[in-house]
């Protein structure tokens, strides 16, 4: 693989409860090898059918009032059709659909150009699974 192309899988525990876990660090990381100073584009995807990724602001309470917002649209309920796991579980294969389980952020210099506040995050509300994969790819 040349090096315009570079692509790494991480491992993220996201534990027992909904979480909005910020993976811009982890960002950061892999753009220092990967991109070494280029330009390009950071392509982050959750190969997860119950997980997204969205750019917020964290920590000002914008990713709790994500996570408020999503119980509004998807109440943790018996009105699922998908019902394995545990109560409330289908709404976290619909969560995809309005979460997309992928970003794309353009790199400059080798680094993302983030607006001021935003961060790269993993938003997950399958408590189910208290481990995830994310795939980092840069094209330079």
């Amino acid at each position: 693989m040349s090096d315009a192309f570079t692509t790494r899988m991480i491992d993220v525990a996201t534990g027992s409860s909904e979480t909005v876990h910020d993976l811009t660090p982890a960002c950061e990381s892999f753009l220092r090898e990967a991109a070494q100073g280029r330009d390009g584009l950071l392509h982050v995807f959750v190969p997860h059918a119950t997980a997204g990724v969205a750019l917020i602001e964290t920590g000002a309470g914008s990713d709790d009032d994500l996570l408020a917002a999503l119980h509004a649209l998807l109440p943790a309920d018996d009105r699922w059709q998908h019902r394995h796991g545990s109560p409330g579980h289908g709404r976290d294969h619909v969560l995809p659909a309005i979460v997309p389980p992928y970003a794309t952020v353009p790199v400059i210099g080798g680094r993302m150009q983030l607006g001021t506040w935003q961060s790269v995050c993993l938003v997950d509300t399958n408590r189910d699974n208290p481990d995830r994969q994310v795939r980092l790819s840069f094209l330079g």
